[in-house]
């Protein structure tokens, strides 16, 4: 077929459409949000109250009361009534100060059931705002192929049919970039939301979130990968989001004192440009420097999790990628972003799929992708790794989950539990280049196994037990997720903290919440549960912040001050000088002055908020948060046995175990009935430290003296119990 854009914009028929008043954005914020209904061709304006604002900032609190408002107790993820909710906050879309172009997604997860959010670059954030809005959230299904425009040029939205264009990103955005740009400026005043023909399937897709380099004269894409909001993009039958705004800027935001914004951004991008070559080179190598430094402290996920280091790390490790990355311009994913870690690698030739012989270029790859796909699976070729993440991207998987998935797969296969005949021909043996490409093929054309590990491992660990007689706690104890979404790739077992950090987020196991292996592990500064529980609160609500403003979280401690070498460890972690910038930010971008205390207020607002949702979806109780003991320790002999020296003396030192005569499967015993017991203490810790009761739900007297003591959220509450 001819896909001319001629014939594309003949095929786009109007549905719906609503013309509204271009009115600048104050203060931050845009004071409306976008509400579209696909099944009624409805398309609503709302207004942002002083309470939404108050109680909820924007970005993530938005999107959570907007979700909460439109859903009945019962709702399903693909119900009509769910809602796909994207948004910004009020300090993203300035350009004096790096990572300050984020959005955030908020849906009922087709992979976890519950609340999950998703964060991502890419200028939608900003975009959206800019174009009049501080929130999009989209409700029904449509009847067809649909595109939501959203043109704050012209001060109309329309959903249009949209029944020729490719469904796979990389097919896609070139035709919408064309279609809805007047020329080739235009196009960077463009973004877009798709997804690709794995959503189709399988519930572990993202968004793709578009924009366009003109330096490059590519349309590149960041993600909001986890929990399967693309996966409800494609449900709703939307193709593709697109905005466009007028041209961005420094003083889109409408701030209230840019001297305070251009104070902090002076202060950080002096840091960055002396220190950040010498401390993590993001802007030369990215997130791909932390393989290296993972594997050295055991920690860089081999095998499903059952390893942490390999000498074959340095096949994938930054200095590995560094050379191939592009170097026509600078690589930030918002305006002015210094930290500048988007890296990509041009002309990459594909062999395989449906694309094979076409020359792309590949946006990352990201220190998770390689965790996941790479190490985690003992793929350790450079172009194998290129081709997995290129195809991943494109189709919208999330490669955490993709990863983790096949990594118990070929788990399972190794231990007989999965055949040939059981995979429909494919031999899941680690690095098994050709079956795991296979499987992502399979994933995007619904057909295959690829469909069976698609679904997530929670899915298959209950599935391989029932069909197949595999042990179901081993399949419970080496499914490495937790509450259905796969866990991000640093191995936990040595960090009390960390395991806590994954298993007691509210949305899944994703490290945006905290982050703690170091402080806890490696530096021994949380000794206490006391010490761990304090962390567990602090962190989770500081990182929170991010996602109400629209902030990438890079800039806070990937670029350490000289400040913080005075400063006690604990305080030290918390980078204070750059805690101040983002006060500054705060107050020039409002004009309303903030302590931590009150940025800390914010955020537990929104992050207690969300417990309660996830509770009354039926979830967010303490049976939901636990990991998979391979998180805490070694499951099987051939792990415990690699690290024999460290497990026997924690025996001996910390559970006061003589070994003599005992054999490993006694002494995993023992220590297993250690760990769990050592993690159930830190729940109870984390609870009483958050306010919540036993059962892990926030108390009423918890909710009243943050202000969202509604009668709805009470009754929830009430349901289980004080």
């Amino acid at each position: 077929m001819d896909l001319s854009i001629e014939k594309v914009r003949e095929a786009h028929q109007t549905l719906a459409e609503l013309s509204f008043e271009k009115k600048p954005v104050v203060r931050g914020y845009a004071n409306r949000t976008l509400y579209i209904n696909l099944s009624d061709h409805s398309i609503q304006i709302k207004p942002v109250t002083q309470q939404m604002k108050d109680l909820f900032t924007g970005g993530r609190g938005f999107c959570l009361w907007l979700l909460w408002n439109a859903v009945r107790d019962d709702t399903r993820w693909d119900d009509p009534e769910n809602e796909l909710v994207i948004a910004g906050g009020p300090i993203g879309g300035i350009t004096a100060y790096p990572g300050t172009g984020k959005c955030t997604a908020v849906t009922i997860s087709p992979l976890t059931k519950s609340i999950i959010d998703s964060n991502g670059g890419g200028y939608f954030g900003p975009y959206l705002k800019f174009a009049g809005f501080d929130a999009l959230e989209v409700q029904g299904i449509a009847d067809r192929e649909v595109v939501i425009f959203i043109d704050g040029v012209s001060g109309v939205v329309r959903i249009e049919d949209a029944p020729l264009e490719p469904m796979d990103t990389h097919l896609l955005n070139p035709i919408l970039f064309d279609l809805y740009a007047e020329d080739e400026r235009g196009k960077r005043n463009l973004s877009s939301v798709t997804a690709g023909s794995a959503a189709e399937y399988v519930p572990m897709c993202g968004l793709n979130i578009s924009y366009y380099d003109p330096r490059r004269k590519e349309i590149r894409i960041k993600q909001a990968a986890r929990g399967g909001a693309g996966t409800v993009l494609r449900q709703k039958n939307i193709k593709a989001i697109v905005v466009r705004t007028p041209d961005v800027r420094g003083d889109s935001n409408g701030v209230a004192n840019m001297d305070l914004i251009r104070k902090a951004g002076q202060r950080i991008n002096k840091e960055i440009t002396e220190f950040d070559s010498s401390q993590n080179d993001m802007a030369g190598t990215g997130t791909p420097y932390l393989v290296e430094i993972m594997s050295r402290f055991d920690l860089l996920p081999i095998e499903n999790f059952r390893f942490g280091s390999d000498d074959r790390a340095a096949q994938i490790a930054g200095e590995i990628w560094k050379p191939m990355f592009d170097r026509r311009g600078p690589d930030g994913c918002w305006y002015g972003c210094t930290m500048a870690c988007a890296h990509a690698v041009p002309h990459f030739h594909l062999t395989t799929g449906p694309y094979k012989g076409q020359v792309v270029f590949v946006d990352g790859p990201e220190y998770e992708t390689l965790g996941a796909m790479a190490s985690n699976l003992s793929i350790w070729d450079p172009g194998q790794m290129l081709e997995l993440n290129f195809y991943a991207d494109t189709y919208g998987i999330d490669t955490i989950s993709l990863g983790n998935s096949i990594a118990f797969a070929m788990e399972c296969y190794e231990y007989g539990i999965l055949t040939k005949e059981r995979t429909g021909g494919l031999d899941l043996t680690w690095g098994n280049f050709e079956s795991t490409i296979t499987l992502i093929h399979q994933m995007a054309h619904g057909e295959g196994f690829g469909v069976i590990v698609g679904q997530g491992t929670r899915y298959m660990a209950e599935l391989f037990a029932e069909k197949y007689g595999a042990d179901p706690q081993l399949m419970k104890d080496i499914a490495m997720h937790v509450k259905g979404m796969e866990i991000s790739e640093y191995i936990p077992k040595e960090s009390l903290a960390q395991q806590g950090g994954y298993a007691l987020a509210t949305k899944g196991a994703q490290h945006d919440e905290a982050w703690l292996i170091f402080m806890d592990m490696v530096h021994k500064q949380l000794p206490s549960f006391e010490d761990k529980a304090e962390a567990l609160w602090y962190f989770p609500l500081w990182r929170t912040w991010f996602s109400l403003h629209g902030l990438c979280k890079l800039p806070w401690n990937d670029i350490i001050p000289t400040s913080n070498r005075s400063l006690p460890p604990k305080e030290a972690a918390k980078v204070p000088e750059h805690v101040e910038n983002y006060r500054w930010l705060h107050e020039g971008v409002t004009g309303v002055p903030v302590t931590i205390e009150d940025i800390l207020v914010q955020s537990e607002r929104v992050y207690q908020f969300q417990r309660v949702f996830a509770a009354r979806l039926g979830y967010g109780t303490r049976e939901y948060d636990y990991p998979p003991y391979r998180a805490m320790g070694p499951v099987t002999v051939k792990e415990y046995e690699s690290r024999a020296e460290r497990y026997d003396t924690q025996l001996k030192e910390e559970v006061g175990l003589q070994l003599d005569g005992m054999t490993t499967e006694q002494k995993m015993a023992a220590l297993r009935k250690y760990r769990e017991e050592r993690y159930d203490k830190l729940v109870d810790a984390v609870y009483r430290r958050r306010g919540w009761n036993h059962n892990g739900i926030p108390t009423v007297e918890t909710l009243r003296k943050l202000g969202i003591d509604f009668p709805e959220v009470v009754a929830v509450v009430n349901k289980f119990g004080e």
